[in-house]
């Protein structure tokens, strides 16, 4: 039998399966990608809680739907962090993370111009699921080195230990699940 998690979220129910990612632990696998009613209904409740800010800013790409239709609603532009170097890019700035769902190292990167908007600036980082922090700490150093400054970092939950956090904004905690031995 699957094991599911039900996750009940600005009124709608979806039905998250719960997946291993080590021996002790499992989470729900909470993927935004295609669910354009979620996307639509969470975007709203996140905007309400954002303090002001210039720019908005993701990760390449789970956070692409959600950053797009808060970008909508507001009538505002976005950057997103690329995982990897693109040949149409002049001067990128690179960082290295290590994210829950991901099985190695990955680089995030901010084309030049993409750099260059940032500075001075005051920006928002905009995810699906912060969990360990390892992207929203890619992200930061990204922003900082750009000369951004940092002033909202938010996403639709706040897994394990990120629920516990006072510098994230969230609208709903996501449970982790351990394997007792």
């Amino acid at each position: 039998m699957d094991k599911t998690y039900t996750l009940s979220l600005c009124g709608l129910k979806r039905k998250l399966p719960i997946i291993k990612i080590s021996p002790e632990l499992s989470i729900a696998s909470f993927v935004i990608l295609g669910d354009t009613e979620l996307v639509c209904k969470t975007a709203p409740e996140i905007i309400k809680k954002l303090p002001d800010f210039d720019i908005l800013i993701t990760a390449e790409a789970k956070g692409i739907p959600l950053i797009f239709e808060i970008s909508r609603l507001l009538n505002q532009n976005y950057i997103i962090a690329r995982k990897s170097v693109k040949s149409y890019m002049n001067n990128p700035l690179t960082v290295t993370v290590n994210s829950i769902t991901t099985q190695k190292e990955q680089i995030l990167c901010l084309d030049g111009k993409d750099a260059a908007a940032i500075k001075g600036k005051r920006i928002a980082i905009i995810d699906d699921v912060i969990s360990t922090g390892e992207s929203i700490a890619a992200l930061e150093k990204l922003i900082v080195s750009a000369g951004g400054t940092i002033v909202a970092k938010a996403a639709i939950l706040a897994e394990g230990n990120a629920a516990k956090r006072t510098d994230i904004i969230y609208l709903k905690e996501l449970p982790l699940f351990t394997t007792r031995k």
